[in-house]
């Protein structure tokens, strides 16, 4: 209803009870009806007159209450000539002000606990009563890869253990831990908390869930048995052997210049060999400590295969080997890290340069790869590069390729020890290719020779 309506009906509401009695009267003959009806023109015309400043300046603070909810900036001024609407407009101001600043105070209060929120370090996530989960922090979609609010905590996270532990707090618990594995994108050993909200918050939230990511503790505890029960296996017989010979060099042969220089030759070897193993077991462990935590580096595949090509030059020279490089010719960009990745290209031309036959290239070809790798999220398909190392050696059995990335797995372990391996160049390769969330691929041919394929993500443009 407009407010004129409101206005004239509003009038002849009031003046109908003088209506009904002037109209009694002139019934009665007490007076003549055109009298009554004049003077029921008069009153209501007096009421009208009464009235329309309130009804008018009633419909002015409605139409600015509008414009206050549409939030169209500083509360409107409103014109009227009636005392009460005026104070009625001034209450309604005070009030809107407080409002506004009661509604930049909470603002500013949600933005802190966003920010706080985004920055913590470990996942974070909230859920409600159905175990919909209301909220999750930038870690918590990261680790679980995947957008989490509005899906149901099952799909994040499928291990019972950690759902039993939810259904628990949603139903009264106030809290309760369990400690989980996860097995991809990469193994993971993690310890969640719930913890029940009550109240509950305003918007729904029920209890909350931190992820705290314990694979680093658990990996060292495994790291330091590994380490002793494969160094101690491995270092048994280099030890053994410089033992015998300084017992040797000190007993029988002990002025025998030529036993001496023959065993200090051996000896040289022994230990250059124990070196290597040492060396690659601290790098092996230092990769499987960071292996959940990606890397984020873009790195120059083409800068990364062409330094690592003239490192290894001389030894393929020696043995009359070409290492030729066919990569695309726009610059290609992986997310990564350049002293890994160099590792992994130098093991493969290492291994490619040991058992590839002499006066034999050594290809390296970089091309776009169909493959979707581990760390993929639900509906992504980024776009990936297949990098091949191809020797042209005797090849391998296929019953070992399975097996090659083992610790000391050795297809032929005399002829290995004699070319200078530790065992440990493929697991170390397999460890670097994990932590940036890759693949890799061994083909052999018995007679043909070995490719080493390596799938990586590349950058985002």
């Amino acid at each position: 209803m407009t407010p004129i309506a409101r206005w004239l009906l509003g009038a002849l509401a009031l003046a109908m009870p003088s209506f009904v009695a002037l109209a009694s009267f002139a019934g009665a003959s007490a007076i003549p009806w055109h009298s009554a009806l004049l003077a029921m023109l008069a009153i209501y015309l007096a009421i009208l007159l009464m009235l329309r400043p309130l009804v008018l300046g009633v419909a002015a603070v409605q139409a600015a209450v509008d414009r206050l909810a549409a939030g169209e900036g500083a509360p409107p001024n409103v014109d009227t000539l009636s005392p009460t609407v005026r104070e009625l407009w001034l209450a309604v101001g005070r009030w809107a002000r407080a409002s506004r600043q009661k509604l930049a105070e909470r603002e500013v209060e949600l933005g802190a606990n966003q920010a706080v929120l985004a920055a913590l370090p470990d996942p974070l996530i909230l859920l409600d009563e159905r175990r919909r989960i209301f909220r999750a922090n930038g870690a918590a979609n990261e680790m679980l890869g995947m957008r989490l609010v509005e899906r149901d905590l099952a799909v994040a996270l499928r291990h019972p253990a950690v759902l039993s532990a939810a259904d628990a707090v949603l139903h009264g618990e106030a809290a309760r831990v369990v400690e989980f594995d996860m097995t991809t994108p990469i193994e993971r050993h993690l310890s969640a908390r719930f913890a029940a909200l009550r109240p509950h918050t305003a918007e729904g939230a029920a209890a909350v869930l931190t992820l705290h990511d314990l694979t680093a503790a658990k990996r060292s505890e495994r790291l330091r048995a590994d380490f002793v029960a494969n160094a101690s296996h491995e270092l048994r017989t280099p030890l053994a052997s410089l033992i015998g010979f300084i017992e040797t060099l000190r007993g029988p042969a002990h002025d025998d210049a030529a036993a001496r220089d023959h065993f200090l030759g051996i000896m040289a070897e022994q230990s250059q060999r124990m070196k290597r193993l040492v060396d690659d077991l601290l790098s092996l462990s230092r990769i499987e400590m960071n292996e959940h935590r990606p890397p984020t580096e873009r790195v120059d595949l083409e800068r990364v295969l062409r330094t690592v090509a003239d490192l290894l030059e001389q030894r393929s020279t020696a043995r009359d080997m070409s290492i030729t490089l066919d990569l695309p010719p726009a610059p290609v960009e992986v997310l990564g890290d350049p002293d890994e990745l160099a590792q992994v290209f130098q093991n493969l031309l290492d291994n490619a340069i040991k058992y590839g036959r002499p006066g034999t290239p050594i290809e390296v070809t970089a091309r776009p790869s169909p493959r979707i790798l581990p760390g993929s999220r639900p509906g992504e398909r980024p776009p990936v590069v297949a990098v091949a190392v191809h020797d042209h050696g005797e090849g391998i059995p296929r019953e070992h390729l399975p097996r090659l990335t083992e610790r000391f797995y050795r297809v032929d372990a005399a002829r290995s020890r004699e070319l200078g391996g530790t065992g440990l160049g493929l697991a170390i390769v397999k460890h670097i290719v994990n932590r940036h969330r890759g693949a890799l691929d061994i083909e052999s041919e018995l007679g043909e020779g070995s490719v080493f394929t390596v799938h990586l993500t590349l950058a985002p443009v």
